[in-house]
């Protein structure tokens, strides 16, 4: 005779609705998380960028930018780079004018600052000049035009149509 004791029927049914239940509560908060607003305290709305954009800010931004935002935000600011597809939510079109017309300098440093999932904050990663200097470059990429286009590898620098 098996004297080995039976599982007990619903405790593993109570366990899979609590695991079923776990599960769908993680799914519903990632999906309310992708779209909720990025809330700007009103401090730093006002901010104003300290610095210039001159061909040293942009250039020293611009290395910058190719070692911690190119692999999601894309080379030219779209967000089309090699690592966006695997985000979600996806990286910003930094180049989107109606977008970035609508957002102020301080916005900008504080989403560089502080980050939100799935963009890593940069407080303690860069300096805030170069969270600033960040901010100047990401402004230019929605300031282009055809005639104008600047990659971010050589600010200053025209290049090609096509």
């Amino acid at each position: 005779m098996d004297t080995r004791p039976k599982p007990n029927l619903a405790a593993r049914k109570a366990l899979f609705v609590f695991l079923l239940l776990v599960i769908c509560i993680v799914v519903g908060y990632s999906i309310f998380d992708q779209h909720r607003p990025w809330v700007v305290p009103p401090e730093y709305k006002s901010l104003k960028n300290p610095l210039q954009a001159t061909d040293s800010n942009l250039k020293a931004a611009a290395q910058v930018y190719r070692d911690e935002c190119a692999q999601c935000h894309g080379v030219t600011g779209k967000g089309d780079g090699p690592e966006s597809r695997t985000h979600s939510p996806a990286p910003a079109d930094l180049t989107d004018v109606v977008r970035m017309n609508g957002v102020t300098d301080g916005e900008i440093f504080y989403q560089i600052t502080t980050g939100r999932r799935p963009m890593p904050p940069f407080k303690n990663r860069i300096t805030e000049e170069q969270r600033w200097q960040l901010t100047l470059l990401v402004r230019s990429f929605s300031q282009k035009t055809v005639e104008t286009d600047k990659n971010p590898e050589e600010p200053g620098e025209k290049q090609p149509s096509h």
